[in-house]
């Protein structure tokens, strides 16, 4: 699923988002988180991008944590930038949260829409 980048979601996109969010495998679930998260398009994750996310995440969930959003990004790239460059390219990503299990939990928390769809 690679939706155009025109900067909008028509019907068709959000269906087939959410089908794949609901049902896809994981790892076609973190391909699209991570086409999701990557902002400016560039193939990468930096520390900025999943700084923001981390913060998104939180704000959204709300709850209280051991780390800030900061510290939790820095350790998330001292575990699985594993080519040390300060970006995550999809392979990193998708590894970095198939072996990272507190990672796997927060990017799968960030779209769980499991909650929304019950009340609906």
């Amino acid at each position: 699923f690679s939706p155009p980048q025109d900067g909008y979601i028509d019907f068709m996109e959000y269906v087939a988002a959410l089908s794949l969010v609901l049902r896809g495998k994981m790892e076609q679930k973190l391909r699209w988180y991570f086409k999701l998260y990557d902002v400016d398009g560039n193939g990468c994750i930096d520390r900025h991008e999943l700084l923001n996310i981390i913060k998104a995440i939180r704000a959204i969930n709300g709850g209280e944590h051991e780390t800030s959003a900061e510290e939790f990004t820095n350790r998330v790239f001292d575990r699985i930038d594993v080519n040390g460059d300060g970006e995550l390219s999809l392979d990193e990503f998708v590894e970095g949260a198939r072996k990272d299990e507190e990672f796997m939990e927060v990017m799968m928390k960030s779209l769980d829409l499991s909650h929304i769809v019950t009340m609906i």
